[in-house]
């Protein structure tokens, strides 16, 4: 694979690392971004300790809440401009509303919203508007408490970034600080049994890999792969990090002294996981000339 200059520099972005340091880290993992990420925090040159997504679609994230349930959606449009569209808003705060009553995506493009389904109501926009539109996921959370926030709002209850939280218990304040904290840590998982065993395996392997170079004994790897790997899990579960709202306690802590129990959460981003073709204008109208 053809190792250009966009893409080291996509990678120095996402990494931190030096630009020739990139660009060995593609050359040796063929152009794969993710392998050549971790390739570089192998050998020490990368500074971010979670991989950037590399966010494409525009559109909305939308929630709400109702008897203890929350639900929080995702409908993707083409640009930002038809996002800040009234219209599209009313769709997406309608989309939301009926997928409290649904269990998944496609119960809820088949639900009837004034007799027309909302497939067909997405497929009409689709058509005044002139751009491609898609309701992309939908996700439930239930508890004796669910709390909302959305950050970057531009109506209510929609925006970048929604984020539903559930509690065992009753205390409303603690479960929007604990949105709120979720919005701006986006932490992987609630706590290290939620954690993937990919994930986590991943970084151990990493860990051991740049605790082996440093020429140490093995008891005294052991130690620091140990130490390490605490200090991850600590970084990348909810219960786990220092709230945002307190730094002296781990949020876990946290849900302890005020007596409730943390059962999920939910963040969605708009795009978030999507690759956006970027579009060279310049090289666009080239192209067109030569036609």
């Amino acid at each position: 694979m053809s190792i250009t200059a966009a893409l080291v520099k996509e990678l120095r972005d996402v990494s931190g690392a030096g630009m020739m340091d990139a660009k060995k880290a593609l050359t040796e993992n063929n152009g794969d971004m993710d392998a050549a990420i971790d390739w570089l925090r192998t050998k020490g040159l990368a500074t971010a300790a979670k991989k950037s997504n590399r966010t494409a679609a525009e559109g909305l994230v939308a929630v709400d809440v109702s008897d203890g349930t929350g639900v929080v959606i995702e409908v993707n449009s083409e640009t930002d401009f038809v996002a800040k569209n009234q219209d599209f808003q009313n769709m997406v705060g309608s989309f939301a509303k009926c997928a409290l009553s649904v269990s998944d995506i496609d119960s809820l493009n088949g639900t009837l919203i004034a007799d027309k389904k909302v497939s067909e109501i997405l497929t009409d926009k689709i058509a005044t508007v002139g751009e491609n539109m898609s309701l992309r996921r939908m996700a439930k959370l239930s508890g004796d408490t669910v709390a909302s926030y959305i950050h970057n709002s531009v109506a209510p209850g929609m925006g970048k970034i929604g984020v539903l939280v559930a509690l065992k218990g009753d205390n409303s304040d603690f479960a929007k600080q604990v949105a709120m904290h979720v919005a701006a840590t986006n932490p992987a998982s609630l706590s290290e049994n939620d954690l993937s065993s990919d994930i986590l395996s991943r970084e151990k392997s990493i860990l051991t890999e740049q605790a082996r170079e440093s020429g140490k004994p093995e008891q005294v790897i052991e130690k620091m792969i140990e130490g390490r790997l605490k200090k991850f899990l600590a970084d990348v579960t909810l219960l786990g990090q220092n709230f945002v709202i307190n730094p002296d306690l781990t949020v876990g802590k946290a849900a302890a002294e005020v007596g409730v129990e943390i059962l999920g959460f939910l963040r969605f981003e708009v795009g978030e996981g999507i690759e956006k073709k970027h579009e060279n204008f310049a090289e666009e109208v080239a192209a067109q000339l030569k036609a």
